[in-house]
Parts: C-alpha cells; sequence; structure tokens
C-alpha cells in the first residue's frame, strides 16, 4: 500500500560512498506528522488521511481549524494535506508519522510546487528557436506565425508567452539514499521541485512501489574526524619530544657568548 509524508525542501549537497562515488542529494526535513483526519468510503466515499505538518501559533489559527485540529490532539498545523491509496486501518487518529516511514533505499515520488520564473517568452517558455540574428531578418525572439487565415483568429492552443512556472510537478522515482531519525532529515537522490524551504511531499513511488534498491555505504566524516583528532595528537607528542629543553638553550647561548669574547 502507498504511504506518504509531509517536508521542507532545505537544498541541495552531495555525499560520498566508501567506493568513491559522489551521490548529489536533496536534503528535506520532516518533522512528525500528525494523522489529522481519516476519511473512508462510509463517511466520505473515498479512503485517504490527511496529514498536519509543521506548528504554528495559536493566535495564527481560527476556531475551524482550533476545532479539526482538536479531534487529534494536537496543536495548530500549517499545512494539511491528503494521501489516497493507503491502508486507513493502519492508521489512528492523532497518530505520529516520522521519518522512519521510509527506509534506505526505498523509491519515491516527490511533488512540489516548482520555481516562479514570471512573465517569459516563447523561447524560454518553451524552448522555440529563434530566427536568424543578421542579414536583415528582422525577426530574432517573436513568438512566429499564429496560424492560417482561414478562421481569422488565434486558435486555441497555441504556445504564447506568459506566466512561467509555479505549477505543481512531481518528480518520480527518486531514491531514499539516507534516513536520518535524529535530525528529522531525508536524503533524496537528484533534484526536487520547488525553492529553498517549500513544501512537498514525498510518497511511495507508483510505478515502482516496493522497490528497494541496494545501498552503497556512505563515508561518514565523524569517524574521520576522530582519526584527524588521533593524528593531531600524535603530531603534537612528535613536536613536544623533538623540542629542545630550556635549559640545553641556556646552556647553548652561553657557550657562543664565552666563544665570541674569547
Amino acid at each position: 500500500m502507498k504511504k506518504g509524508i509531509l517536508g521542507r525542501k532545505i537544498g541541495m549537497t552531495q555525499v560520498f560512498a566508501k567506493n568513491g562515488k559522489l551521490i548529489p542529494v536533496t536534503v528535506i526535513s520532516v518533522e512528525p506528522n500528525v494523522v489529522s483526519q481519516i476519511k473512508t468510503i462510509q463517511t466520505d466515499g473515498y479512503e485517504a488521511i490527511q496529514l498536519a505538518f509543521e506548528t504554528k501559533r495559536e493566535k495564527l489559527a481560527n476556531k475551524p481549524e482550533m476545532g479539526h485540529l482538536k479531534k487529534a490532539n494536537t496543536s495548530p498545523k500549517r499545512f494539511l494535506k491528503e494521501i489516497r491509496g493507503v491502508d486507513v486501518n493502519n492508521y489512528t487518529l492523532g497518530q505520529e508519522i516520522k521519518v522512519d516511514i521510509f527506509t534506505e533505499g526505498e523509491m519515491v515520488d516527490v511533488t512540489g510546487t516548482s520555481k516562479g520564473k514570471g512573465y517569459q517568452g516563447v523561447i524560454k517558455r518553451y524552448n522555440q528557436s529563434r530566427g536568424p540574428m543578421g542579414h536583415g531578418s528582422q525577426y530574432h525572439r517573436g513568438v512566429g506565425s499564429l496560424g492560417t487565415m482561414r478562421p481569422m483568429r488565434v486558435l486555441k492552443g497555441k504556445k504564447l508567452p506568459g506566466h512561467m512556472g509555479t505549477n505543481t510537478v512531481t518528480v518520480q522515482n527518486l531514491e531514499v539514499v539516507m534516513v536520518d531519525l535524529e535530525n528529522n532529515l531525508i536524503l533524496v537522490k537528484g533534484n526536487v521541485p520547488g525553492p529553498k524551504k517549500s513544501l512537498v511531499i514525498i510518497k511511495s513511488a507508483i510505478k515502482n512501489e516496493g522497490v528497494v534498491k541496494e545501498t552503497l555505504e556512505l563515508v561518514s566524516y565523524e569517524e574521520k574526524t576522530e582519526v584527524q583528532d588521533a593524528n593531531e595528537e600524535s603530531a603534537s607528542d612528535e613536536n613536544t619530544t623533538q623540542e629542545p629543553s630550556t635549559e640545553e638553550t641556556v646552556t647553548e647561548e652561553s657557550n657562543e657568548e664565552s666563544s665570541q669574547e674569547a
């Protein structure tokens, strides 16, 4: 059965496997989600769970919101989203869902709102080609022909300049590289739609549901720092043994002075 969780996109970074492979990942912060409502076929006509994510101040919530979330015995939340296709018998009202719902190597689909680009032309918006820039063509980045003369109007669906971005986009078949339960983080291989700090929905992959890939062992930087500390300590011990004592330096200076006087 499907499963899902809400989170915020933090940004992109990279991790290294012990075999030397570099893996580009997107870091998603996932605070514990709360099951705020369970929808069944008898009451709503379909099965789904409603997840509440990110606590907000009570001052920012109205009475209907407070009453709705009070049934789940939780504080006001900023986002409420439904996850369909789940087995509602596995969930209870007020249950907390954490990052350990997914495992490393599992395939997921991530949905977000793409970055807004504003008002753009057809070359940027639809990847159309421009006209020749020289030889007096007088046609460079225009829309081009708008259709035949017969209808005497612009046909519906013609690709024209307009608002670009801020669309709901889903990237499918992304691999979960690491699940950090301590810091509530999920590292997903590849890129995820949306700007930093935007809301994303992580769901089990539709096309590869239940598929778990073989994971690579990642480099642990904590182990690396411990080794470096040990090397630094050993190096400092060697330096202390090699440095001459103050008595030796004093005797050497006195011998040099006596030789110069002679």
